[in-house]
């Protein structure tokens, strides 16, 4: 089976195909995504909280992504793996080279995402002139919450929602290789997919969204306390009184390709 590369996606998402990402942190996982037919593993920061029991992703650190992240290699044959810069990782571009090359050389990464608009246009471009594939997130960013005052909705109001539609374009620009889109209203969500050139990933951002991510723990409805709205869980869909871990996820990407997820009531 051959490997999933950035070309692959840019054909799939020409092609209108859907494409399926899902998190994971450990080999094991990796193995059942990636035999699933996942296209992208994410080996997110949401190890702090899903993993390390934090409430929030900041206590993360660059050691313990890379960690994470050269284990996940280990059993990802197929999909594409991209990987979490955490909090102040890139801090200024110089930072953010560094943290990126280890991510790739020591963890292995075939892709780095970070949070943040026009501010990492510099971060961006630097990525891009030294070869380094880079997914620029938008929208909702969980190392912000503090800032953001919770983990809110973001572009409901006109005014953000162009800031949010102006860096995406920014960001294509200065070389971003894709776009993640996390808890933004599904129309903003269906208009940015439309206006460029690169894959766009969306959580809790709509349909119409090129990708679809998850937190896998959240879609086997086992992450303690109340799930977030744009989530399901795949694992209830199932027999009653089995839980198939392996059967889940290949609902969950079923569900993606056959664009029956995100349903109306995933979204904002």
């Amino acid at each position: 089976m051959s490997r999933v590369t950035l070309t692959t996606l840019r054909e799939m998402k020409a092609a209108g195909e859907k494409i399926a990402c899902l998190t994971a942190y450990d080999s094991t996982f990796a193995s059942l995504l990636d035999e699933a037919g996942v296209e992208i593993i994410l080996v997110g920061d949401s190890l702090g909280m899903v993993i390390q029991g934090r409430e929030t992703t900041l206590p993360v650190t660059l050691e313990e992504m890379i960690y994470h992240s050269r284990c996940v290699a280990r059993g990802c044959r197929r999909a594409l793996l991209m990987v979490d810069m955490p909090f102040m990782a890139d801090a200024d571009p110089l930072q953010a080279l560094h943290s990126a090359g280890r991510l790739m050389k020591e963890g292995l990464a075939q892709m780095v995402k970070l949070e943040g608009g026009g501010m990492q246009l510099e971060t961006v471009h630097r990525f891009s002139a030294h070869g380094i594939p880079v997914c620029a997130h938008l929208g909702l960013q969980p190392q912000s919450v503090h800032k953001l005052g919770g983990y809110r909705v973001q572009g409901r109001d006109a005014r953000t929602a162009h800031r949010i539609r102006e860096d995406a374009l920014a960001l294509q620009q200065a070389g971003a290789d894709m776009l993640l889109l996390e808890c933004v209203p599904a129309s903003l969500g269906a208009e940015i997919s439309r206006s460029v050139a690169v894959p766009v990933i969306g959580i809790g951002a709509g349909p119409e969204c090129d990708a679809q991510v998850l937190v896998l723990y959240d879609m086997l409805g086992i992450t303690p306390g109340k799930r977030p709205r744009f989530s399901h869980d795949f694992a209830a869909d199932g027999e009653p009184g089995a839980c198939d871990i392996a059967s889940a996820v290949r609902r969950y990407v079923e569900a993606v390709k056959a664009g029956t997820f995100p349903a109306a009531h995933h979204c904002f």
